[in-house]
């Protein structure tokens, strides 16, 4: 049976790919990819063989063939880069920042500090966001916190600078 594509590797390509196997400090889809061509061009194995032996599904192998005939070997032993995120950010920088002014505020009568509930809530109250989960808010505090020297100066909101323990 024709193939539409035909994989044909270069000795200089056949060498980086049994270097790679050799090694065997890759990732295993590059391993994986590597023996596929390597059985695909040389020794010519249907792609029902190829699955069988490497115990992948035999839209694998095809795909491998077309990405590697198509767009190369590079792009065969690497991942392909998403377009856009899974998901937007709840957080931009802009909130982010009213993120971190409220929790340098004065917490909420009866409570003595801010919680992570009671900031998100907040931010929704202020129109800031949508709505956005505790856990958003959680990993947004981490993130500065984390990057921030022990020193930051914040302005709490209507208040004089001082130091931010948020």
């Amino acid at each position: 049976m024709n193939k539409k594509y035909v994989v044909r590797l270069t000795s200089e390509e056949r060498e980086e790919l049994r270097g790679l196997i050799a090694k065997g400090k890759a990732a295993a889809y590059k391993i994986r990819a590597a023996h596929i061509l390597l059985k695909a061009d040389a020794e010519g194995w249907r792609d029902e063989e190829i699955a069988r032996a490497f115990c992948v599904h035999v839209g694998t192998v095809s795909s491998v063939r077309r990405r590697f005939v198509l767009e190369g070997l590079e792009s065969v032993l690497e991942r392909k880069m998403r377009q856009s995120p899974p998901r937007e950010r709840v957080l931009d920088g802009e909130k982010e920042a009213q993120l971190i002014a409220v929790s340098c505020s004065e917490p909420p009568a009866a409570h003595e500090r801010w919680t992570l509930r009671l900031l998100a809530d907040k931010l929704v109250e202020l129109e800031v966001v949508e709505s956005i989960s505790h856990e958003t808010v959680r990993q947004a505090l981490k993130k500065r916190v984390e990057t921030a020297s022990a020193q930051t100066l914040v302005y709490p909101i209507g208040g004089e600078p001082g130091v931010c323990n948020a």
